[in-house]
């Protein structure tokens, strides 16, 4: 029913027009409205991060520059999920040549570790936590690959903001506060990693002002030091010195050897819009996979939270994640075929397989369950000269592996967990290789000229998340904000390993946003039906608005972050 409403702002009254919703504009499920502005835009997960991300760009930083800090910023604030013992990718636009360039700056197994290593312990997996699964960290190195093609400011500028803070204090949040609580249960027993994050016994509660005056340390150095300080110095060393005395293979010459690589992205058209990610040994191309294949039905025409578009989205991911199990590696180990698995007509031969009245039950996996999880943090930036980066870091699964290294006040990853360990596959392990890797960045161009830069975090949610933002945008005309806010669907494989095949077509996880009459009609298609809060994942996302030379932020309703601009 139609109403005139009529509020009082700070003694004056205005009007809105109401048809019933709970929002005078806009989607009902939208929390607020999108951030707009002419010279710079950043969105985080953790709001003290994003400010520190604006106060670069006005110091005249570049918007790597700034997005550098709210890494060094967040990896201090969120270490649940990212800090320097992880791993980073990032997209970057830069407006000056008008090209995108990516890096890839993922670590690599030890030199030291071979497969019969793990036969020797009769592993079928690598374990999640403890010394197995470090890999080197490649956060650190991407920071200054980064800075040395994008960067204005000196990095001893750049990672002052996190230096003060985790010298000074800041105040816990209230998402982050609740996972770094319960994560006691899981790390306390691994070395170094209570005397890091729990140094008063109990952990910070929401509003406690957290001190890491070891993590400030490191920092400085590597501010005094560069790259090398970490990767050849005094931390190195520390890191070595560290893992050998508690049973880790990670070796000095692992750290001194590390480099990272520029990529080319790879992109699928949909609908008009360039859609763009990494290659392999990431996951993002199972979100090109999906697009092509979605693009075959007609999304608009179904609607947003229709049961035909739940259900099409749901066997597009089926299907490309059956290539995700079995090709995705690394690529300097593996000839992945990106070009045909991201073809048009790759998709239509796939599209063919779908029954639209009935969900698949079986589809060719061969990785373990554990591609579903993960702990991530997104965040973007664009300044003023209309560069724009798209950077995601992670230490994998919360703190990682639990291995905090002496003296340093961080965590060392997980990563070496995604390995397989039956011989003879793609992402089968090896000494000095890349693990498939689920943190990845996105970017959509719109005529060659930058259109969105975002990413959704966690896991195996990831691909399927970038997905979603993009139909939401472009098929169901939601604005950036809306298209994050919107509710999600995430389907997950079985929750056991089951050798190559997955025999019982996974679940279908969905946000409280559906109703009783979608959920039934995905039933009656077939599909099984599962609670998994908190797991659809957290997003940050930044469109140019080429026309009004302006930016529209948005930030993720289920995290603790925000997006501003200036």
């Amino acid at each position: 029913m139609r109403q005139i409403i009529l509020i009082s702002v700070a003694g004056l009254f205005m009007t809105i027009t109401s048809d019933g919703g709970d929002r005078p504009r806009g989607r009902d499920f939208a929390t607020r409205s999108e951030v707009v502005a002419q010279h710079g835009v950043a969105a985080t997960s953790q709001p003290l991060a994003t400010q520190v991300a604006i106060d670069i760009l006005k110091q005249g930083g570049s918007a790597v520059d700034a997005a550098i800090a709210a890494n060094a910023a967040i990896g201090l604030m969120e270490p649940i999920s990212n800090g320097i013992g992880g791993d980073l990718f990032a997209i970057v636009w830069d407006a000056k040549t008008q090209k995108l360039h990516g890096l890839n700056a993922s670590g690599r197994s030890p030199a030291s570790l071979t497969l019969a290593e793990f036969r020797k312990r009769k592993l079928e997996f690598i374990p999640a936590f403890g010394p197995l699964p470090v890999t080197v960290p490649g956060c650190v190195d991407g920071w200054f690959e980064l800075h040395a093609k994008f960067g204005r400011l000196p990095m001893k500028d750049v990672l002052a903001p996190a230096i003060e803070y985790a010298t000074e204090g800041f105040p816990v949040s209230e998402i982050i506060g609740a996972g770094w609580r319960g994560g006691k249960r899981t790390f306390g027993k691994y070395p170094g990693f209570l005397d890091t994050y729990f140094p008063d016994g109990k952990g910070p509660d929401t509003g406690d002002i957290f001190r890491n005056p070891m993590l400030a340390n490191t920092l400085q150095k590597i501010s005094d030091g560069g790259r090398d300080e970490f990767y050849k110095g005094d931390v190195a060393r520390t890191i070595a010195d560290f893992m050998q005395k508690h049973g880790g293979f990670l070796s000095y010459d692992d750290l001194a050897a590390h480099t990272s690589e520029w990529v080319d992205p790879v992109s699928t058209n949909y609908c008009g819009y360039d859609v763009w990610e990494l290659p392999p040994n990431g996951q993002g191309i199972a979100a090109l996979q999906m697009l092509n294949v979605l693009e075959g039905f007609d999304l608009k025409a179904a609607g947003f939270g229709s049961v035909d578009y739940l259900h099409w989205f749901t066997e597009a991911k089926k299907l490309a994640f059956e290539d995700r199990a079995r090709l995705y590696a690394d690529m300097n180990f593996a000839d992945v075929p990106v070009s045909k698995l991201i073809s048009k007509e790759y998709a239509a031969e796939r599209r063919k397989l779908i029954d639209r009245n009935k969900a698949a039950d079986e589809y060719l996996l061969s990785l373990p369950h554990a591609l579903e999880e993960g702990d991530t943090i997104y965040l973007t930036v664009a300044d003023k000269d209309r560069n724009m980066v798209s950077l995601i870091q992670s230490n994998y699964r919360g703190f990682g592996s639990g291995m905090c290294p002496d003296g340093l006040g961080f965590c060392l990853q997980d990563r070496g967990q995604l390995f397989d360990l039956t011989e003879g596959r793609f992402n089968t392990y090896a000494p000095k290789k890349r693990p498939f890797h689920t943190i990845i960045p996105a970017f959509v161009t719109k005529d060659g000229k930058p259109w969105l830069c975002f990413g959704v975090m966690g896991g195996a949610t990831q691909p399927q998340g970038h997905v979603q933002i993009i139909v939401n945008m472009i098929d169901f005309g939601m604005n950036t904000q809306e298209a994050g806010d919107a509710p999600r669907i995430v389907h997950q494989g079985s929750s056991q390993p089951t050798g190559e095949h997955m025999t019982d077509g996974g679940a279908v996880a969905l946000e409280s946003g559906f109703g009783k009459k979608v959920r039934d009609g995905l039933k009656e298609r077939g599909h099984k039906l599962k609670s998994a809060r908190g797991s659809f994942g957290g997003y940050q996302g930044i469109r140019y608005d080429a026309a009004r030379d302006v930016y529209f932020g948005a930030s993720e309703s289920r995290k603790d972050g925000m997006a501003a601009g200036y």
